[in-house]
C-alpha cells in the first residue's frame, strides 16, 4: 500500500466516543481476557489458539519472521516474490489447487508480506480447519519452486510494481520518502524491491529464501474462532511437528543513525494534485509494561487526526481552508525503527508550501499551548475505540497477536496496553511532540505535479477504430 497507516475519518461520532470512553475503557477487560492457549512445539513452532465461539467461523494465520527488513542488496523484493511463489504448487498439492481447495471448503486465503513478516491465512467454516492446516504445512516444508513457474510470476511481480508503484504518483513519494528517511536501515527499501533487482532475480535467490527462512523455528500459527485449543494443538503438532526444525540465520541488528538535519525530496510526476508527505523517527514500543513515549505518540496522532473535529482536519481543512486533506499516523508495533507520518494535500488554489507552513504552525501551537482535557479524552476515545472494534474480527485478533509475535513483543502484553494508553497526560503528549516533531529531524517528500498526458484519439483503419 502507498502509506503505512490507514484511517477511517468518523467526523459524526466524535462526540459520540468522547461519551463512551468511559464504556469502551470498561469493555476492555472483557476483550483481553478471552482465552488465550500458546504452546511451542519440539520444532520450535510457537502455536497460539484464542477461542472465540460466537459464530462458527476459524481463522487460520502462519506468520514468518522474516520480511523485506531481512533482504540483502541485490535481492530486495524476494520476500514478496516468495509470497506468490508459496502458491505455485508442491508435490502433493500442484500449482493452483491450493486456492481451489480452500474454496471448495468455502473459504478465502490470501497472504500478505511487510517490512517485518510475511504472512498466510485462510478463513473458512470451524469444522474445515483440519484440512486448511493440512494445506499449509504442507507447503511451508515441501515448496516446488518450479523455474517455469517462476519465470512467469517474476513478471507478474514486475507488473505490480508498474501499476502500483511506478505508475502511481503518491507511491513513488512514500517509497523515496522512506529511501531518504533511512540511510542504514533496511526499511529504506521497498517491500516490493527495486525494479533492477527484479530483472536480475533468479529461482535460486527465491530458494535461498525459503530454505533459510520458511522453518517451523521462524513461525507462529495463530487460530482463533469456534475451536477447542487441544484439538488445534494436536492437529498442529500431528502436520507441523513432522517438519524438521533448521538452523536460522543470525540476525545482526541494524541501527538507524539519529539525523544530523533535515532531508528533503522532490518527486516531478505527472499528477492532479501536489502532495506532501513529513516523517520524524521516533521511538517504538519495546516494554509494554515501561514504556512511556509510543504511547503518547499514539495519542498524539489521535489529537491531530484522530477525528473530524481534531486539530488538523478542524484547523486546516475547515477553517484556514488550506489544505483539501490531511493524514497523521504512528504505528509503535515493529521490528526497526518507526516513524511518526503526516500526509498533506493543498487545498485548491493554495500552494503546498503554503499548506506545510500551516501545518508546522499547528504543530508548534501544540507545543506552546500543550493540550486541553477534553481534546486529550476524544482522542483517547478514538484510539482505544479503534482497537476495541478490530475484537469484532477474528481476522484481526489472530493479526494483533501475530504483530506483536513478531515484532518480538508477547500477546499477554495487549492487555497492557489500553491501560497505559489511559494514563497518558496532556503534558506527555506535548512533550513527545517538542521532542521529535523538530526539522532538523523531519525528513520532508514533495510531489510536484507535472500536466497529465493527454489521450491521443485511436487510430483509424479501414473505417473502424483499432485500440
Amino acid at each position: 500500500m502507498p502509506y503505512p497507516f490507514l484511517k477511517i475519518k468518523r467526523a459524526s461520532m466524535a462526540g459520540i466516543l468522547g461519551s463512551v470512553f468511559g464504556i469502551l475503557l470498561g469493555v476492555i477487560p472483557l476483550a483481553a481476557s478471552a482465552t488465550v492457549s500458546e504452546r511451542t512445539l519440539h520444532n520450535g513452532l510457537k502455536v497460539i489458539v484464542k477461542e472465540d465461539h460466537r459464530a462458527p467461523v476459524a481463522v487460520a494465520q502462519v506468520w514468518y519472521r522474516a520480511g523485506s527488513m531481512d533482504e540483502s542488496y541485490g535481492t530486495t523484493g524476494v520476500a514478496h516474490l516468495l509470497e506468490h511463489m508459496m502458491f505455485k504448487g508442491t508435490p502433493k498439492v500442484p500449482e493452483g489447487e491450493f486456492s481451489k481447495r480452500i474454496a471448495a471448503l468455502g473459504g478465502r486465503e490470501n497472504a500478505f508480506t511487510s517490512r517485518d513478516h510475511t504472512a498466510y491465512f485462510q478463513t473458512l467454516q470451524a469444522g474445515r480447519l483440519e484440512q486448511a492446516m493440512i494445506l499449509e504445512s504442507d507447503r511451508m516444508a515441501h515448496l516446488t519452486l518450479a523455474p517455469e513457474a517462476f519465470a512467469k510470476e517474476i513478471e507478474v511481480v514486475k507488473e505490480e510494481r508498474r501499476l502500483r508503484t511506478d505508475d502511481n504518483p503518491r507511491s513513488r513519494l512514500y517509497e523515496q520518502l522512506m529511501a531518504a528517511a533511512y540511510s542504514e536501515h533496511p526499511y529504506r527499501h521497498p517491500v516490493i524491491g527495486w525494479m533492477s533487482d527484479l530483472n536480475n532475480m533468479t529461482v535460486a535467490d527465491a530458494r535461498l529464501w525459503y530454505e533459510r527462512w520458511y522453518a517451523p523455528n521462524n513461525a507462529t500459527l495463530v487460530v482463533t474462532g469456534n475451536v477447542q485449543p487441544e484439538q488445534v494443538f494436536a492437529w498442529a503438532e500431528k502436520y507441523y511437528g513432522v517438519i524438521p526444525r533448521r538452523e536460522i540465520p543470525v540476525r545482526k541488528p541494524f541501527t538507524e543513525p539519529e539525523p544530523q538535519g533535515g532531508r528533503h525530496v522532490v518527486v516531478r510526476a505527472p499528477a492532479k494534485l501536489a502532495v506532501a508527505i513529513l516523517a520524524w523517527p521516533v521511538p517504538r514500543l519495546q516494554q509494554p509494561a515501561a514504556d512511556v513515549e509510543p504511547y503518547a505518540l499514539e495519542i498524539l496522532a489521535g489529537v491531530l487526526d484522530g477525528h473530524g473535529s481534531a486539530r488538523l482536519p478542524q484547523v486546516l481543512v475547515k477553517t484556514q481552508r488550506v489544505a483539501l486533506d490531511v493524514d497523521a499516523g504512528y504505528d509503535p508495533v515493529s521490528r526497526g525503527p518507526a516513524q511518526f507520518v503526516i500526509s498533506l494535500m493543498p487545498a485548491e488554489g493554495r500552494g503546498l508550501s503554503e499548506a506545510i507552513e500551516a501545518l508546522k504552525r499547528e504543530l508548534q501551537r501544540l507545543i506552546k499551548d500543550g493540550v486541553g482535557e477534553d481534546e486529550l479524552a476524544r482522542a483517547k476515545a478514538q484510539v482505544v475505540a479503534g482497537q476495541v472494534f478490530q475484537q469484532d474480527s477474528l481476522f484481526y485478533q489472530a493479526m494483533q497477536i501475530g504483530e506483536w509475535e513478531t515484532a518480538g513483543l508477547s500477546w499477554r502484553d495487549r492487555a497492557l496496553r489500553f491501560d497505559r494508553l489511559r494514563a497518558v497526560t496532556a503534558d506527555q503528549v506535548r512533550a513527545v511532540a517538542e521532542k521529535y516533531l523538530r526539522d532538523t529531524r523531519l525528513t520532508l517528500a514533495e510531489l510536484e505535479p507535472l500536466p497529465m498526458p493527454t489521450r491521443q484519439p485511436a487510430p483509424v483503419s479501414g473505417g473502424s477504430h483499432v485500440r
